[in-house]
């Protein structure tokens, strides 16, 4: 089979392994699609902080059961299914209380030594991978892992019918975000973005208003319920205060480069704010089957190139330069 390996920046590498087999308790996945995410264009460019070369990449995927180990009777061979990219450990106190997404010895997906979803063949845990209806197609369930993100944001933010809702930032997770609210009835949200391809495409896809980052004059400050930061920069961030309304919540989802950022304290106090941190997500992937299922999100718009596994290279080399020109490329093998 074939797997696809970091080699340093810019350089990714498609080399020949042995298919693994599905040892007592285990499964294998044949590999439909792997999806790109901005973590592994980031890793494309620069290396990553964490990781030394070769390592692999990518964790978003879904495709068909290849052979199921001894002992595992929930999955046969042509099960359609997509995986969940995480193996928490089972036993520390949040895996007891279901918070396994907080597991400090969690095993995830393309974080070295495992192997990434850009390979042919995933050797897997099957209490992390889900079956999926015939009415899903593989580019959908690998679409999943963003979106029980996007879940896990609605859940923390303590929605209500009537609020008004501001998400900054339309990548991929804002776009979940935006979906996950308007399924749910949220009666305005609005989207922000620095590129035109993804507020086109929230607004395609639901959003009440889209704005450029640099020109939210028309925002009231004080206006919103809710405020979702998914970009996580320094701007971002005081924009989470100034438009919240007093007793609002904030909901933090964007990674920043940096681990120290200002934050406006004062405001924090004076409206008596509510502020939570996103970190992935727990017992979700059941939810976003559901949704996808029954026609509540539409993931179409989202998709905005496809690429063969053979064409990995060529992908990342055009990634990395275009990063305005598209929002959720896929990888098909």
């Amino acid at each position: 089979m074939k797997i696809a390996l970091f080699n340093g920046p810019k350089d990714v590498s498609i080399k020949e392994t042995e298919i693994p087999n599905a040892n007592p308790g285990e499964i294998v996945i044949k590999n439909n699609i792997a999806l790109t995410c901005g973590t592994d264009v980031k890793t494309f460019l620069r290396g990553h902080p964490l990781w030394d070369p070769p390592a692999p990449f990518g964790h978003e995927s879904a495709g068909v059961v290849y052979e199921v180990g001894e002992g595992v009777d929930d999955f046969k061979k042509g099960d359609r299914v997509t995986i969940e990219p995480g193996v928490p450990c089972g036993e520390c106190e949040y895996c007891r209380t279901g918070e396994y997404n907080l597991c400090q010895d969690m095993v995830f997906m393309a974080t070295p030594p495992i192997h990434g979803a850009f390979q042919e063949f995933i050797l897997y845990d099957p209490n992390y991978i889900y079956k999926i209806p015939d009415n899903i197609s593989y580019e959908e369930a690998a679409l999943i892992e963003p979106l029980a993100i996007g879940l896990n944001i609605y859940q923390k933010s303590d929605f209500e019918i009537t609020d008004k809702i501001l998400i900054l930032g339309s990548g991929t997770v804002g776009q979940m975000a935006l979906q996950v609210f308007k399924a749910s009835g949220a009666s305005e949200v609005v989207m922000t973005d620095i590129n035109k391809l993804p507020l086109e495409i929230a607004k395609k896809s639901g959003a009440d208003k889209v704005l450029n980052s640099n020109s939210l004059e028309s925002l009231k400050d004080n206006y919103f319920d809710i405020v979702i930061d998914a970009v996580g920069v320094q701007e971002t961030l005081f924009q989470t205060t100034q438009f919240v309304k007093p007793g609002g919540n904030i909901v933090l989802v964007g990674m920043s480069p940096e681990s120290i950022l200002k934050y406006e304290i004062g405001k924090i106090l004076n409206k008596e704010l509510t502020i939570r941190g996103i970190f992935r997500y727990a017992n979700l992937y059941k939810k976003g089957i559901e949704l996808i299922k029954n026609e509540k999100v539409n993931f179409e718009k989202l998709i905005t190139h496809r690429y063969k596994f053979e064409e990995l290279t060529e992908a990342f080399d055009y990634l990395s330069e275009n990063q305005d020109e598209y929002l959720k490329p896929m990888i098909n093998f």
